[in-house]
This record gives structure tokens, sequence and C-alpha cells, in this order.
């Protein structure tokens, strides 16, 4: 039995940053993790897609290549190659952690966890139990987890109804394939599959592709992804699903309009569930959100004294970056830090790696109308950009919606070229409560993406000079 201030119960985002953070303050820490260190994301999800993601941006690109003066002979896609290389980023990934783990002295128990007491667990590791003590704290860090659709007859099964965990080994991109649900994770994964020569079709049961984001993105992203011929169908219905050894069928209804389709695969993504079950919280009364996650405080405190929880378990949205803040603000509480900067969860980015990506921060224009804020949109395309017009990226657009009589930033959004690096000057301006005039002062280099930042700004303020 080892005894430590500190156990979290997962080693993800949420987790091992929580930990390294706890580390730093002074406390002895250990993580439970089975599986590589870096959780989900860094080897089932955000590393891993994003590899695939650059391959597929690529393949595209080189198509044309031509437009830019450069030949190049006869292009074989292999979806097999470029998995392997995103399952090596990710393998590198999760060894970065490991060293990290070591720099800062803190123990990975190899096992699976349960608590059995508001300071002691059991890991189960090779058919054996030990236990451990943390005289401060146990953090759940256990994520989510991939899930599919029983309820319309796409059960999981790994071969033809797979999730993103089989999408990212597949030794070679299948002709046909359905995703169900076009939220992040589906359009990600509609970009590259669509790249690698699979005929798509993008199903949702929303209105338009990416419900979360502005219906601006949504329909310019709607509009590229038709371009290239994935096949999008939004307001849809699925039924007489049909699942066999080798294809999928079922019919899809969009507008009163009745289509069957037959694929050879079928990617379920739509959603994730908390991964909570067989951790012991049943047992010690921790309380659950009306949607089954673990429900906290500011402090990630749950409803048991001396446990908490962080991450994607805690709640959405479902993001590493979320979960990396709460690690560092649970660690700084714990630690007794006079003002702890508290997790800002209006102030969250969110960030689609699809091409064109989108980005945003803030409310969509559809939430200001329903808080009836009086408001202003600047908007800029980036057609009239010209570092966009240089490397032939002038799909999109950014849009700033403010506030009419001050100027706030209530929410931005971009979707085109590197738009997910580019909604970070918009997230500090938010953080810091800076105005729209605010942006327009700091100078922009020329010619760069982020100029169409600055021109939003002055559009907001009917002033824009670019357009």
């Amino acid at each position: 039995m080892a005894s430590y201030d500190v156990i979290f119960i997962g080693g993800g985002p949420a987790g091992y940053i929580g930990a390294i953070r706890a580390a730093q303050l002074g406390m002895s820490v250990a993580v439970v993790e089975k599986e590589g260190l870096g959780g989900t994301c860094v080897l089932w999800g955000c590393i891993p897609a994003k590899a695939l993601l650059e391959a597929a941006s690529l393949a595209t690109k080189v198509s044309k290549a031509k437009d830019f003066g450069i030949t190049v002979g006869d292009v074989k896609l292999d979806y097999g190659v470029a998995m392997k290389r995103s399952r090596a980023v990710s393998t590198q990934n999760s060894k970065g952690v490991e060293y990290l783990f070591k720099k800062n002295k803190i123990s990975w128990i190899k096992g699976t966890a349960k608590i059995t007491g508001k300071n002691s667990i059991t890991v189960k590791a090779d058919g054996k139990d030990e236990k451990h003590d943390a005289k401060k704290a146990i953090v759940i860090s256990t994520g989510s987890r991939v899930k599919g659709l029983p309820q319309i007859g796409l059960e999981l099964n790994k071969t033809t109804v797979i999730s993103s965990d089989e999408a990212l080994i597949l030794e070679q991109a299948p002709k046909t394939m359905a995703i169900i649900g076009a939220g992040a994770v589906g359009c990600e994964f509609a970009d590259v599959f669509s790249a690698f020569g699979t005929q798509v079709s993008l199903i949702e049961v929303l209105p338009g592709i990416l419900p979360l984001e502005d219906a601006d993105c949504s329909t310019e992203l709607t509009r590229s992804f038709k371009k290239r011929k994935i096949d999008v169908l939004s307001g849809a219905k699925v039924s007489n699903v049909k699942v066999g050894k080798s294809s999928v069928t079922m019919s899809v209804e969009v507008g009163g309009k009745k289509q069957d389709l037959e694929v050879e695969k079928v990617l379920v993504a739509a959603g994730r569930a908390p991964v909570i079950d067989d951790i012991g919280i049943k047992e010690l009364g921790v309380q659950l959100t009306d949607r089954g996650f673990i429900k906290i405080n500011e402090r990630m405190e749950t409803s048991v004294k001396g446990i908490y929880a962080i991450g994607d378990v805690a709640g959405p949205p479902m993001l590493a970056h979320k979960g990396q803040r709460e690690g560092v603000v649970f660690a700084e509480f714990l630690a007794g830090q006079q003002h702890v900067h508290k997790v800002n969860y209006g102030n969250i980015p969110s960030a689609t790696y699809c091409h064109p990506e989108v980005a945003s921060i803030g409310l969509t224009e559809a939430q200001v109308k329903e808080k009836k804020i009086d408001y202003k949109v600047g908007k800029f395309p980036f057609s009239a950009n010209g570092r966009a017009r240089t490397s032939g990226d002038t799909e999109g657009f950014v849009k700033i919606i403010r506030d009419a009589k001050y100027g706030e930033i209530l929410g931005a959004h971009i979707i085109g070229a590197h738009a997910t690096e580019m909604i970070h000057e918009l997230a500090v301006a938010r953080e810091n409560e800076f105005t729209v005039e605010e942006v327009d002062l700091a100078i922009h280099a020329h010619p760069t993406m982020s100029e169409a930042v600055a021109q939003a700004a002055l559009d907001s303020m009917g002033k824009v000079l670019d357009a």
C-alpha cells in the first residue's frame, strides 16, 4: 500500500495536467491509468485524428498543385499509411506524457481503480489487487467513451458499424461510408475519408451540420462539403436499418423525401458517454447530473467530501482544453492558493479541424437573439484577404457579434484556413473584456489571415476598410 496526497483516476488531458500542476505545487501525486498516458485525446481522439486531417489536407493540396506551377505524377492515396503515421504520432505524444511524469516525480499506477472510501482506492492489475490512499483528494478523471445508436439499429459491431476508435485503425478507406452525426467528430471524419476517395454521406438529425456552431458557419461548411461531393443530409430521419456482414442498408428521409442507402461502413459519431461504471461512485453516493455526468462545484468538488471530478466525466463541453483547465484550477484550490482564476465556462473555444476549419468563442447569433441583447454583426470574407488569395484559401469568413452599446465581444466565429489558430486572439480579447475598438487598435501584420479579424471588428462598427 502506498500513500499520496492526491490520486487521479484516469490519465487523459484533465488527469495528467491536473497531476502535473499538483506536483508543481508540492504534492505527492499518483495517476491510475490502464492504457497509455494521454487518454482518449492522445490515443483515440484529438491527436491521431488531426494527423489524419493533415494527410487529408496534403492530399487536397497536391490535387491543386498545378495551379501553383507544380506538376506532379500520378497521385496514389493510401489510408493505411496515413493511419500508421497517425498511430506513431499518438505514441510519441503518449511517451511525452510519460517523460513529464518522471520529470515531476508523478507515480503511474497501471491498472483499473475503484474508490473504496473517501481516501482510498483499490487498483486491479494483472489479476491482483493493491490498495492505495490519498490524504487530500481522489480525483475522477476517467473521461468518456464512444457509444452506438441501438435505438435505431446501429449498435457498434466494430466491423460494419464502427466508432471513431475503429475509424482510426482501418487499413484502408472504404468505398462508401455513412457518418451518423455531423458534430465536430462527424465533420472531421467526413473530411478525411472524402479526401481518401470514400463516397461519404453525412447524416444529421438536426437542421444543420455543426449544430452547436453559428448557423452562418454551418451553411458555409455545408456549401464547401457539397462542392467536394460529400452528400450532406441534415434534418434527416434514419429508419429500416439492416446490418449485414459486409454492408449496411438504411432509409434516410429529408424534407419528406425518402432515399435508400447502402454503404460498406457506418461511422456513428453521435456523442459520447461518461465513464462512470464500476469505479465506486454509486456506493459512495456521488451525485450525478440529469444527463448522467458527475456533479461538481467551481472547486471541482463532488457531493462527497474528498472526492473530485474533472474533464469529460464532469460534463460538457467535452473538450480536452476544458478538462486541462479544470485540472489546473482543482490543483490550485487544493493547494490553498489565493485568487485562483476559476474556469470561465462561457469562454472556452470550440475548434473543428475539417477543411475549411471552424472555430468559435462565446455566443452564436441565435443565442444573442434569444437573450434579447441589442447587437451588431461584423463580417469579413477571406476572399477579400490578401494572404488568403496568395495561398488559395479563400473560403470562409470571420464574424464578430458585438454589444450595440458598449462594443463588448459577445461571440466570434471563424470558418476558413487556420481558423483554429486565429480564434485565440478573440479568446484573449473576451477573457480580458476588450471591446471591438481595442481589437482594432492592435496593428495586424500585413498580409496575414488575421487581418480578417481586425476587418470584422471594423465592420461591426461600420468602418470596414478592405471590403
